[in-house]
C-alpha cells in the first residue's frame, strides 16, 4: 500500500457542483430577461423590429429568448468542464465567452444566418439585435465568472469538509 503526499498541506480546489449549476440556471434566467427587456425597449421605445426580421421569418422572440437561456446553460457546462480539467479555467472561459460574444454581435450583420440573402433587414434592427447580444454575452461572462469563484473553494484538504456531491 502506498501513501501519496500529493497536495498534502497545500491548497486544493474543491468544486461545489450544486452551487455552480444553481448559478448557471440563475444566469440563464438573467440572459432570457435581458433579451425580453431588449426586445421591449427596441420595439416599444424606439420602434425597431427585433430580432432581425427576415423574408423567411427569421427567429421568433421565443426562440431568441430560448437561445440566450440555452447559451447560459451551455456556458455553465463548459465552465464546469474547464474547472475540472483545465489549468487557469477562468482565463480560458473568459476568452471563449469574449469570442463567442463577438460572433453573436456580428451575426445580425450577416443575412445568410438569420434570413434569406434576398431580404436585407434595416440597419437599426441589426444594431439593436447586436446590442442585445452584446449585453447577453457580458451578463453570461460576468455572472458565471462570479459563480465559479463562489463555487470553488481553496484550502488545506483537512480545513473544511467536502461539499456534498449528491442533490
Amino acid at each position: 500500500m502506498t501513501t501519496s503526499t500529493y497536495h498534502q498541506g497545500q491548497a486544493v480546489p474543491r468544486l461545489n457542483p450544486g452551487r455552480l449549476w444553481a448559478g448557471g440556471i440563475a444566469t440563464a434566467i438573467v440572459a432570457a430577461l435581458v433579451v425580453i427587456v431588449g426586445i421591449s425597449l427596441s420595439r416599444g421605445v424606439f420602434g425597431v423590429p427585433v430580432p432581425v426580421p427576415a423574408a423567411t421569418g427569421g427567429i421568433s422572440e421565443i426562440g431568441y429568448v430560448g437561445i440566450a437561456a440555452g447559451a447560459a446553460i451551455v456556458a455553465t457546462g463548459l465552465l464546469h468542464l474547464l474547472i475540472m480539467a483545465a489549468p487557469r479555467p477562468l482565463v480560458f472561459f473568459g476568452w471563449i465567452v469574449a469570442l463567442a460574444t463577438a460572433v453573436a454581435v456580428l451575426v445580425p450583420f450577416t443575412n445568410s444566418i438569420l434570413g434569406s440573402s434576398g431580404h436585407i433587414a434595416m440597419l437599426n434592427s441589426k444594431i439593436a439585435t447586436a446590442a442585445i447580444n452584446l449585453v447577453v454575452g457580458i451578463a453570461i461572462g460576468s455572472l458565471l465568472t462570479g459563480v465559479a469563484r463562489s463555487a470553488v473553494r481553496r484550502g488545506r484538504p483537512d480545513s473544511y469538509p467536502a461539499y456534498p456531491t449528491g442533490l
